[in-house]
């Protein structure tokens, strides 16, 4: 099997030296969305140098080095094709607020690999941390087709129920035509996200939206409307992608809002509210 459980898990840890600037900062904001309207305060703390202020989900990308999945199929025992790889799902802990500019170590390793039946789901966890102490912990779930049912652990179900009854707040986010290649420039370069042959061969008719750009834009929505725009309230954010998102499409986000978190789903509006993200929670601080 592609997937060498065994020896995934018993792999050393991969540290690697990353950094980043203000410039990154900015690139990754704008990635996500930001700077609409262009001269709205609000938006300029995530674009304008003098006032900048930092997404916990920065995180995801700081330092550009290859995201969580690609991060993932590069370690000891997995070696799948592309094509058949899915994001499932993203967590992301954060330490303290996170630097504007910074030299990090990143050390990654899987620590986990499910068997789903028709899919493997391969865990790579990532902590990082810079000479003041740790800054965030993130886990990638990472979904590969077709290599699953060698009898393994089965691992955790989906993820928390959803919610019922009418939410906090509602909000709409559009998705412009070029958002998944401005998205791309953070260092997530995988062709599904612009190349239609190879969306097609992976089974989709079209490029898809990064998972992570989703998560991104979801945590700017709640952070700017129910945590009264301050990043530093985020202590963690957790999605399941429960679909895709298309460039062009309308993100529908709802939110509850309840003693220290916030539950979430997201759906595609031009799509009947299809679900995109779910069993999704930011935890934050009291302001």
């Amino acid at each position: 099997m592609p997937v060498d459980t065994a020896r995934a898990l018993a792999a050393a840890p991969r540290t690697t030296e990353i950094s980043w600037t203000p410039e990154d900062v900015q690139l990754y904001h704008l990635g996500i969305g930001a700077g609409v309207p262009a001269t709205d305060p609000r938006e300029l703390r995530y674009t304008l140098e003098s006032r900048l202020h930092v997404l916990p989900s920065f995180a995801t990308v700081a330092g550009g080095g290859p995201p969580g999945v690609i991060a993932a199929l590069s370690m000891p025992g997995v070696d799948v094709d592309l094509a058949r790889v899915l994001h499932g799902g993203q967590s992301l802990r954060v330490h303290r607020p996170l630097p504007v500019r910074a030299a990090a170590t990143r050390t990654d390793r899987i620590t986990a690999v499910h068997d789903k039946g028709k899919a493997a789901v391969l865990v790579l966890r990532s902590d990082a941390a810079d000479a003041d102490g740790p800054l965030w912990t993130a886990e990638a779930q990472v979904y590969v087709r077709g290599e699953g049912g060698w009898g393994g652990e089965r691992g955790p179900s989906a993820g928390a129920p959803e919610e019922r009854g009418a939410p906090d707040l509602t909000v709409e986010r559009p998705v412009r035509e070029d958002q998944a290649l401005l998205y791309r420039l953070t260092g997530d370069l995988n062709p599904l996200h612009a190349d239609p042959e190879f969306a097609r061969r992976a089974g989709f008719d079209r490029p898809l939206l990064h998972g992570l750009c989703t998560y991104g834009m979801t945590l700017k929505a709640v952070v700017d409307t129910l945590l009264d725009g301050d990043v530093t309230r985020v202590r963690s954010w957790t999605a399941r992608f429960a679909g895709v998102t298309y460039p062009g499409e309308t993100l529908r986000i709802r939110m509850w809002r309840g003693d220290g978190a916030v539950r979430v789903a997201v759906g595609a509006v031009e799509r009947g509210d299809a679900p995109v993200l779910a069993g999704a929670t930011v935890e934050f601080t009291d302001g």
